[in-house]
């Protein structure tokens, strides 16, 4: 039976007339928590100048505060000890109160944080980073921060901070990649590869973090190929094999997202991607079982090896479940990856049988 499929710009295909749509963008919210304001604790100490400082800020009266603390992080006029207090001060008032977000970024506080990340001093660069982070939460900051230079000191910082400065700057770049004209910008910066070592040698925040970035990067295509080309599938897989992980659906966004590039099916393959999507069809969530069969659905619409690959994995029946007891999105998308796998010499391509 002659088959056709053919992706959409939306990320749907159609299927024999039918036409499917991938998960859509809503449904990745609450898999996604966005990067809040610095988790990374309290200081450890607040001297009882510090106290004061922010009981003042806490008045109306908090723009000469932050014009005095602004002034401290200069390093030709303050010391190492005296920037650090200053961030500090910073970084807390930016945490909770968006106005103050607003007041700090135009006292002129931007650059000299973006200099503080690049210091040898990996606690001040950790103040920096975290100061920035807060920074970024306030749309109006984000184009500021980044033609500022932010986003080259954050990829150092990724790469060379503390685990708390990797964590925030994963998130200062997820905040500003979601200006689209920095998507590129941050690819482009070497982000990538080091938000991909973050997702599969960080701890539980630092994936969730790394992950999050990831997902909002790689709307953007060449980054798409940039994740795949630096290894995303080995972490996505491992991520996605552990259902203790609280990093299946944030994985499976990711890994879902990544399809539209063709590099991803062969990588997925490679990192043994077959048997755990399978095994999601059959003892996942049902959100989970959906976004296994739109992956399968990817890798198999194209490729009779692949189709082959995924039948003998034993996909058939937990599919045939799914088509009865799904949601039914999901029982449509298990209905034509059945119609796939059980007629696998059926596929065209422009008059010519694929096997890839």
């Amino acid at each position: 039976m002659e088959m056709e499929m053919e992706n959409h710009r939306s990320g749907g295909f159609t299927y024999m007339g039918r036409k499917f749509s991938d998960i859509s963008v809503n449904d990745s919210s609450s898999a996604f928590s966005d990067c809040n304001s610095d988790r990374s604790g309290e200081f450890p100490t607040a001297s009882s100048e510090s106290r004061r400082l922010l009981l003042s800020c806490a008045s109306d009266n908090s723009d000469d505060l932050i014009s005095h603390l602004v002034a401290h992080l200069d390093s030709s006029s303050s010391s190492i000890d005296e920037q650090k207090q200053a961030a500090m001060e910073i970084r807390l008032l930016s945490k909770n109160k968006p106005e103050n977000r607003i007041k700090i970024a135009k006292a002129g506080a931007i650059k000299p944080l973006i200099s503080l990340i690049s210091s040898s001093d990996l606690q001040l660069q950790e103040y920096g980073v975290t100061a920035i982070l807060n920074l970024s939460l306030c749309d109006e900051n984000k184009d500021l921060i980044a033609s500022s230079g932010a986003i080259k000191p954050l990829v150092r910082a990724l790469k060379m901070g503390t685990p708390t400065a990797k964590e925030n700057a994963a998130c200062a770049l997820l905040r500003l990649s979601q200006v689209e004209d920095n998507k590129v910008a941050i690819g482009r910066s070497g982000a990538i590869p080091l938000l991909v070592n973050l997702l599969e040698t960080g701890g539980f925040r630092a994936k969730k973090d790394a992950s999050t970035a990831l997902y909002s990067l790689c709307s953007a295509k060449e980054n798409k190929i940039r994740a795949v080309q630096s290894g995303i599938m080995k972490p996505l897989v491992e991520l996605m094999a552990d259902f203790g992980s609280n990093m299946v659906d944030k994985s499976a966004f990711v890994m879902s997202l990544l399809m539209s590039v063709p590099e991803s099916k062969p990588a997925i393959v490679e990192e043994g991607g077959v048997p755990v999507l399978v095994e999601i069809v059959e003892a996942g969530t049902q959100r989970q079982k959906e976004m296994a069969v739109s992956i399968l659905l990817h890798l198999c619409e194209e490729s009779v090896v692949y189709r082959t690959m995924v039948a003998r994995e034993g996909a058939i029946p937990p599919l045939v479940a799914l088509s009865q007891a799904g949601t039914s999105r999901a029982k449509q998308k298990a209905e034509a990856l059945i119609e796939l796998l059980r007629q696998p010499r059926s596929i065209s391509n422009g008059g010519r049988s694929s096997q890839l």
